[in-house]
C-alpha cells in the first residue's frame, strides 16, 4: 500500500508466454489486487511465469465490469496498487480496462501501464500491407444490418483498417467487407499469432470470404487494406469541349476557361492553350 493508488494496465501474452517482460512477473507478486478477465488464465500464466501472485485476486470481465471498476476505483483510493489483466493483449483493447482506466483518470489516480504483446500490431507487421497509418476497428457489429452499414462507413477510409473476430462469423464479415470495399481489396488475415499453428492468410477480400466459408478456428485479426484514391487524368480534348460547350451557353471564352480548368485541377494556362490549338 502507498500513499497514492496506482492502476497498472498489463500486456498479457496473445500466445507464447515468454513474450512478456520480466516487469509483469515483478507486477503479479507485488500487486495489491490482481484484476483478471479470467481468473484460470490468470493462474496458468503466473505459473508458465514462474511467478506467485502476491494479492489478492478478482475477476474482472464484461458482464461485471462496471460494478466491479466502482469497486476497484474504492481500492485505488485507499491508496493501493491494481494490476489489470486481460486474457491476451492490452486492458481495454477490445477488452475490460477502459471504463476503470476512464474513472481513475477522473479521480486523479496514476495510471501506468506494462507494455506487453499486442494483437493488431502484430498482425499489422506481418500482414504486408501499409503500416504508416492504420486504424483499429474493433469487432464488427454482429447484426447484419448493423455491420453493413458500419462497413459502408469505412469505404472511403484511406488509412489500412484493423478488426477483431470471432473465428465462426469470419466468413460473413469477410463477405460484407468484399461486398462494402470491394471483392479486390487487398487483405489479410491473421489467425493465431505467435502460436504452434500460427498462420497468414492474405489475398482480396472475395478470395479470403471464399476461404473463411471452409471453416478457420482459433483467434483471428484482420488486416484490410484503406482506400485507395485513384488520380484520374482529366483528358484535355474533353476540357477543350466543355470549354466549347460553355461558350456556346453565352460564357466568355476567358470565365469559361477559368472555371473548367479549376474544376479539373489543372493550370489554367495548359487549357488556354490548348482551346487555341483548337
Amino acid at each position: 500500500m502507498t500513499d497514492n493508488g496506482r492502476l497498472v494496465l498489463a500486456g498479457a501474452p496473445i500466445g507464447q508466454a515468454g513474450d512478456v517482460s520480466p516487469r509483469l512477473r515483478e507486477a503479479l507478486e507485488t500487486a495489491d489486487v490482481v484484476a483478471a478477465e479470467d481468473t484460470r488464465r490468470l493462474r496458468r500464466l503466473a505459473s508458465d511465469l514462474g511467478a506467485e501472485i502476491g494479492g489478492r485476486i478478482v475477476s474482472y470481465y464484461d458482464a461485471n465490469e462496471v460494478a466491479r471498476a466502482a469497486e476497484l476505483l474504492e481500492v485505488l483510493q485507499a491508496g493501493y496498487t491494481v494490476l489489470v489483466v486481460t486474457d491476451a493483449g492490452m486492458p481495454g483493447v477490445s477488452d475490460p480496462g477502459y471504463r476503470l482506466t476512464r474513472l481513475a483518470v477522473d479521480a486523479g489516480i496514476t495510471v501506468t501501464s506494462l507494455p506487453g504483446p499486442s494483437a493488431v500490431t502484430t498482425a499489422l507487421a506481418v500482414s504486408g500491407l501499409p503500416s504508416d497509418r492504420f486504424c483499429f476497428e474493433g469487432f464488427p457489429p454482429r447484426k447484419q444490418g448493423e455491420r453493413t452499414r458500419r462497413l459502408a462507413a469505412l469505404a472511403a477510409e484511406e488509412r489500412t483498417m484493423v478488426f477483431f473476430e470471432a473465428p465462426h462469423r469470419l466468413a460473413a464479415s469477410l463477405a460484407a467487407m468484399a461486398e462494402a470495399f470491394g471483392a479486390d481489396r487487398p487483405a489479410a488475415v491473421c489467425r493465431e499469432l505467435t502460436k504452434t499453428y500460427e498462420e497468414v492468410r492474405r489475398g482480396g477480400l472475395g478470395e479470403l470470404a471464399e476461404w473463411a466459408a471452409q471453416g478457420v478456428k482459433g483467434e483471428i485479426t484482420v488486416v484490410v487494406a484503406g482506400h485507395v484514391q485513384e488520380a484520374l487524368e482529366p483528358v484535355i480534348e474533353d476540357l477543350v469541349a466543355e470549354v466549347a460547350r460553355r461558350e456556346e451557353a453565352g460564357v466568355p471564352r476567358k470565365h469559361a476557361i477559368v472555371d473548367v480548368a479549376k474544376a479539373a485541377g489543372i493550370p489554367k494556362r495548359d487549357l488556354y492553350d490548348a482551346v487555341h490549338r483548337a
